[in-house]
């Protein structure tokens, strides 16, 4: 799958969040990069800033929050279990999912007891 193919995907997830929710999302940007970091080579996607839950009268005028969504780590996770397209449109739906969820102050137990983990 191609680096625009895998683009697109994050995009038509990110269009199946529910109105009602993207228009709370705030100062939030979503990137995709080939890779995460050395030291979690595993990592399919990262959230990095304030959740809206942390914020108060102090944040303002700071960096977007950035939502990273890694390609190779989630290809390479579907090929291992044998899966195909639709396999990865599943999987990028639930981890674009689980990285908005942290921008609304979700942890990761929660996630994993609600099959977002």
């Amino acid at each position: 799958m191609t680096r625009e193919e895998f683009e697109e995907l994050v995009s038509q997830a990110l269009d199946r969040i529910p109105p009602e929710l993207t228009r709370l999302m705030d100062n939030v940007a979503v990137f995709v990069e080939e890779e995460p970091p050395a030291h979690d080579p595993d990592l399919l996607g990262l959230y990095e800033g304030t959740p809206l839950t942390e914020r108060g009268e102090w944040y303002a005028g700071v960096l977007p929050d950035r939502i990273t969504i890694y390609r190779g780590p989630t290809l390479r996770m579907v090929a291992a279990e044998g899966g195909d397209h639709e396999l990865v449109v599943e999987e990028v739906e639930v981890t674009v999912v689980h990285e908005i969820a942290h921008h609304f102050g979700m942890d990761d137990e929660r996630l994993h007891a609600l099959g977002y983990g």
